[in-house]
């Protein structure tokens, strides 16, 4: 099984950041979860990933649920899509936009891919903080 290691910047300030081991095989609602653990937010806001290229261009999205407002394309539920899935390349990006009113956002950055799983770990997993 493969493990994707991902590095999720905090946009306004890119010394921040948390490295997040995901099985490839998780959803994004999972990947979703451990970046509010991983940066100390409540669960109580509306969430989207973006598949995004090297220009940091938002793409296809992954939403937590749909939301009441123009798509150019259908979204994906978050629920419904594995990571591994949405891996298109290997230095994969995506864009995380969290709470819609403050507009928390946070860029996503395939670090990694192994095929050994840390006994020591329970996926997804926060492996390095950085940053306060």
């Amino acid at each position: 099984m493969a493990i994707l290691k991902f590095r999720v910047y905090f946009e306004e300030d890119d010394s921040v950041y948390r490295d997040i081991a995901v099985r490839h095989t998780q959803s994004f609602v999972s990947l979703h979860e451990v970046i509010l653990k991983a940066f100390e937010f409540d669960s109580k806001h509306s969430a989207t990933f973006f598949r995004s290229n090297d220009n940091w261009q938002r793409g296809r999205e992954i939403t937590l649920e749909k939301y009441d407002k123009a798509y150019k394309a259908e979204p994906l539920l978050m629920s419904d899509t594995t990571i591994g899935a949405e891996i298109k390349n290997p230095n994969q990006k995506f864009i995380y936009l969290y709470d819609f009113n403050k507009n928390w956002s946070f860029l996503i950055e395939l670090i990694n891919v192994s095929k050994e799983e840390s006994a020591k770990l329970e996926y997804p997993a926060i492996v390095k903080k950085e940053g306060i």
